[in-house]
This record gives C-alpha cells, sequence and structure tokens, in this order.
C-alpha cells in the first residue's frame, strides 16, 4: 500500500434488515467494523396489509400499489439513514455503501419490480445474486452504492442469507444436525446436515412480532416484552421501562405458554372460562368486546389483553413453523429430535424463551437445553458482508450452496401443519 493509499478514507456504510413488519438500521465504520448508531421503525407498507401474501397481491392487482410500496419503504429507509448520520454527526459524503437483507417480496418491492412470479407458481424471484445500484437510484441524496443481498428462493431470502453468513462457522461442515431459525413474519429456517443445507419458509404470519393482534405492536418502547408469575400475583415488564402501550412477540409467547401452564388454556387452544380455573391467575381472565381474554394491565387510558383471536393466531403460526421443521427433517432423513442446536434470531423484542417454545410445541426438549439467541441476527449479516475482505463474493456462494424447499401445497406440509395446529397435552 502506497503512502496515499493509506489516506483514502475507507468511510461508513449503512446495514439493513429490511422486515415485513420492521425495519432495522445501522451505520457501521468500514474500516473497524464498529456500529456508530442503530435505529428502527415500522414498515410503512404495512397500509397494504400485515403479512407478504397481502401486499403481493396488492402489487399484482394494481402497477399504483406496488410503486406506492415501493416509494413508502424507500422514503421510511432514507429517513432512517439520515437519522444515523446525524446521530453520529458524520457527513453524508462519508457514507460508501448501503446493504440491504429482506426476504423476496421486500427486495422486490423496494427496487419496484414486478412480483408475478413471485405471487404464482413458481415461486422464483427476478434475481438471485446480489446486485448493486447506485442510491440515486432510489431517489436518496446519498452518495455510494446500495447492495440487495442475494435471493435463493422465492420465499428465502436476503435476510436468511444475512443471518446465515453472520454465524462464524456456518460455512464449515456440521459434525451434528443445527437448525437455524428466524422467527419473524415468514418463519424462515435452515437445517445444516454436514456440508447440506437445506431453507425453507412457513407462512406463520406476524404474530410472532406483534402485529395483526388486538393490543400487538413492534418491539419498541411501550411494548410489553416479559411477563412472569410472582407468588398469586402477574408482573409485566415494558421495553424501555415506562408505561405499557401494548405487547410484542416475546410477551406474547410466554404469555401462552404461562396459560396453559397455568391451565386457562387447553390443548385446543380455548380459553378456559373462571368456573374452570383453579390457578390465581385466572383472575385477570375478562372478556372484551364479547371474547374471552387475559387481561395483562388496565389502567385509566388502555387495557391491555391477549384474545382468544390472538391465541388462534398464535397457533396458526407455531403450527406453520414446526411443519417447516418436521419437512426439513425428513428431507434430511433425520427427526427433530435429532437436532443438536437451534440458533434462532428475530423481532420479538428481548430473548425469547425457548421453554415458551416448548410449551407451545415448537420446540423439542433437546432444543430447549440446546438453543442459542442472536440478537438481530440477519443485521449482524449485513454488518458482517459490509466489512468482510471478501464482501459479497462469499455471501453469493454462500446462497448457491442453500438448497430451498418449497412448502406451498405440498401434501407433507399440510399434514405436519394439521398434527401440530394444537398445543400439546398435558
Amino acid at each position: 500500500m502506497t503512502s496515499s493509499d493509506s489516506n483514502v478514507d475507507p468511510g461508513l456504510g449503512i446495514a439493513v434488515d429490511l422486515g415485513t413488519t420492521t425495519l432495522a438500521a445501522s451505520l457501521v465504520d468500514l474500516s473497524s467494523g464498529e456500529r456508530l448508531a442503530s435505529a428502527g421503525s415500522l414498515n410503512p407498507q404495512r397500509e397494504f396489509g400485515a403479512d407478504v401474501v397481502s401486499r403481493l397481491d396488492a402489487a399484482c392487482r394494481s402497477g399504483e400499489s406496488l410503486q406506492r410500496m415501493a416509494a413508502l419503504v424507500r422514503e421510511e429507509l432514507y429517513r432512517l439513514a439520515v437519522r444515523l448520520l446525524d446521530s453520529a454527526g458524520e457527513a453524508r459524503d462519508r457514507l460508501r455503501m448501503v446493504a440491504v437483507a429482506g426476504n423476496p417480496a421486500m427486495e422486490h418491492l423496494l427496487l419496484g419490480l414486478p412480483v408475478v412470479r413471485l405471487a404464482y407458481p413458481p415461486y422464483r424471484p427476478l434475481f438471485s445474486t446480489s446486485t448493486n445500484i447506485p442510491a440515486t437510484d432510489l431517489g436518496w441524496d446519498l452518495s455510494g452504492r446500495v447492495a440487495l443481498f442475494p435471493l435463493p428462493g422465492g420465499f428465502v431470502g436476503g435476510d436468511t442469507v444475512a443471518f446465515l453468513f453472520g454465524v462464524p462457522d456456518v460455512c464449515a461442515p456440521c459434525p451434528a444436525p443445527r437448525l437455524f431459525l428466524d422467527m419473524g413474519t415468514n418463519g424462515e429456517m435452515v437445517l445444516q446436515c454436514g456440508d447440506v443445507l437445506l431453507g425453507t419458509s412457513a407462512a406463520a404470519g406476524p404474530a410472532f412480532e406483534g402485529g395483526g393482534l388486538a393490543c400487538g405492536m413492534a418491539a419498541l418502547p411501550g411494548a410489553v416484552n416479559g411477563i412472569v408469575r410472582d407468588g398469586d400475583r402477574v408482573r409485566v415488564t415494558t421495553i424501555g421501562g415506562g408505561q405499557p402501550l401494548g405487547v410484542c412477540g416475546s410477551a406474547v409467547l410466554d404469555t401462552v405458554a404461562l396459560l396453559l401452564e397455568e391451565g386457562l388454556l387447553d390443548s385446543t387452544g380455548r380459553l378456559l372460562p373462571p368456573e374452570e380455573i383453579a390457578s390465581p391467575v385466572g383472575a385477570r381472565m375478562g372478556t372484551v368486546g364479547g371474547e374471552p381474554a387475559l387481561i395483562l394491565h388496565r389502567d385509566a387510558a388502555r387495557t391491555i389483553y391477549l384474545s382468544q383471536e390472538d391465541i388462534r393466531q398464535v397457533q396458526l403460526a407455531k403450527g406453520a413453523i414446526r411443519a417447516g421443521m418436521e419437512v426439513l427433517c425428513e428431507r434430511a432423513h433425520i427427526r427433530c429430535e435429532d437436532i443438536e442446536e437451534v440458533v434462532l434470531t428475530g423481532s420479538f423484542g428481548a430473548v425469547l424463551s425457548p421453554r415458551s417454545l416448548k410449551f407451545i410445541g415448537i420446540f423439542t426438549e433437546k432444543m430447549v437445553q440446546t438453543t442459542r439467541f442472536v440478537r438481530e441476527g440477519a443485521l449482524a449479516g449485513v454488518e458482517k458482508a459490509l466489512t468482510a475482505p471478501e464482501g459479497f463474493e462469499a455471501v453469493d456462494r454462500l446462497a448457491r450452496a442453500l438448497r430451498v424447499i418449497p412448502l406451498s401445497g405440498t401434501p407433507a406440509f399440510e399434514k405436519h401443519f394439521l398434527k401440530h395446529i394444537d398445543f400439546p397435552s398435558r
């Protein structure tokens, strides 16, 4: 390296996890890899539906809707980028790269690309390797370029690749079966057996991220993110420690697990009437809008609760996740009980309790003992790609190694989904 080369400013990068429900972004020093700032927000495309299927349907029916969704998410990402640079006191001309990882639908909608091939068979994206465009192509008044993560399949996307890429030893042969699970709106998962990577995506819906629920919200300040039994009382905790404003995914699953443990909920998902409840937790049972519900918090301003319909949404989501796991295991000729390690991530709002996942019927007992949680798994992988020596060449190699197993309409998935729709009997 010459002396002039050593004076070249490597600049800054912005990493983005472009989620269906939430957006997460961070500002990274490209020379040191240090995270300088982070920010997040809700995905503004939610006006077209809480899940990918609703947005794909809207985009297929109307070119205006497609362009509106593209504009919404571009504007929000630009706002987050400016906020990151300003909060770190950095000039915009130091920005070299914005790297974005999302599921295939989110990446296509960001670019304003047609989504018909994603909405209908054969469910294939328009690009499978990483793509790179000037930031100005997205209407951003920013220097540098925008890199989008590769899309291995129609429902397995760049966020899954980013999550995998962030795990140090994922490219090495695995001596024992290992499961990578991103419990978001799409329930993306990868099973590693030896040097084989099998991936799929189960349409779980937004319940695990607090979406589509009566009092649900994303993992933002004010969200109830935990619920614990304290003697004859039940305590809730919130992100930021302030007054509860809603409930996010981690608390939803912990609450359902508590209801099962205390006998307030039967295996079919029915909330029991007060006369059938012996637990002191039953004192929190009530009726909201004519529907049975567990009251999590009540004050003069609001009542925060988990309703019978909310629990049905959790059942559908957990049935889809477990069915996807079973299909991958069948393809690898193993059982779920043979999985030796689980690497878990997601936007639930807290480190999700593996024990709660066992209570509701997603995890086996062995998984409870061998699960490790990676906070911001996809975002960490995007940051790594920004600063890795090989960068996106290594990312593309990993994406090519991933074999995608489709679930839509397959008898095996439907069989396992029906088997696991109920909660485990106690």
